[in-house]
């Protein structure tokens, strides 16, 4: 006891004033009386002051010790009540929660478990940046993130938030009249194709097939290059070439019949959609609330 800093040897003085013992103090704080001693008299030397009248059956607070008692009472309870709120953070989500998603994920996971969010923990405020790119996670004090699983950093922890989904070529109904459709992967070099470039990874993505039970990863020799998978799909639709995307990132066009699948059976599948996040997160109330709300979607969508 004799070691603790000065907020400590307050609480114990507290003590001593609240039971007027130095044997009551010490059995409210868990300690022995001696430490107890110890700590009054090192509050005392500091301040060069007694601070207590003691006799062999009396403690009473002097002069000195009565305005002290007096100065740091309220600062203690502003403390005390810091404390107890900090407590109630580890058993309610509180706070504000950041997170960083891909536009896909805005549509298909967080909108849909938003409302779960707001009636189930209504005092969480949420921070959100839809991003495609992710490089600057810790930097700007993100607590969790929502990609695709592959571009994941693998020191993350990350929770499956989606069914899985395939990746597919597509084109609008003009460009296959206009050109035909694609047999095999060999014949994209005669077709017009669209490229995507990936500015987090500093390069056009490879469209990736399954022949005859192998990976094959193709570089069309694309006539136009962007770094926005929401203007290549514009156009796309446009007829301006062949396209390689996700079902779940084109799911919109898909539906509404601008753009169409071919060379299905050559695209793998598999991929998801993870809601991650460090390690050093993973207890933090407002995130688990989080991972409840998109476990309790991914069962509604499987009902």
């Amino acid at each position: 006891m004799s070691r603790l800093d000065p907020l400590d040897h307050l609480s114990v003085f507290l003590e001593v004033a609240r039971f007027k013992s130095f044997r009551a103090a010490a059995d409210s704080l868990g300690v022995t009386p001696g430490a107890v001693s110890q700590a009054i008299a090192s509050l005392e030397r500091r301040v060069e002051l007694p601070l207590f009248h003691r006799t062999t059956r009396h403690v009473s607070l002097t002069d000195e010790g009565q305005f002290l008692l007096q100065q740091i009472s309220p600062a203690i309870d502003t403390i005390g009540s810091a404390l107890e709120e900090l407590s109630q953070w580890s058993r309610q989500p509180t706070g504000t929660l950041r997170l960083i998603i891909e536009p896909v994920a805005a549509k298909h996971v967080f909108e849909p478990v938003l409302p779960m969010l707001r009636e189930g923990w209504p005092g969480l405020r949420l921070d959100v940046t839809v991003a495609e790119v992710h490089s600057n996670f810790a930097a700007a004090g993100f607590d969790a993130g929502i990609r695709i699983g592959s571009y994941i950093d693998p020191d993350m922890v990350a929770v499956q938030v989606s069914r899985p989904f395939n990746w597919v070529v597509l084109g609008s109904t003009e460009y296959f009249q206009a050109h035909g459709e694609p047999q095999t992967p060999e014949e994209l070099p005669q077709h017009r194709c669209i490229g995507l470039r990936r500015d987090e990874q500093g390069d056009v993505y490879r469209w990736e097939f399954v022949s005859h039970g192998q990976s094959v990863r193709i570089s069309p020799s694309a006539e136009i290059t962007v770094n926005s998978g929401a203007l290549m799909r514009r156009l796309a639709v446009k007829g301006e070439g062949l396209i390689y995307s996700s079902m779940l990132h084109a799911s919109d066009e898909i539906e509404q019949g601008l753009l169409h699948p071919t060379l299905s059976s050559y695209t793998p599948g598999g991929e998801c959609l993870y809601l991650y996040f460090p390690e050093v997160n993973r207890n933090q109330p407002k995130l688990r609330a989080l991972v409840e709300c998109c476990e309790r979607l991914a069962i509604r969508e499987e009902a």
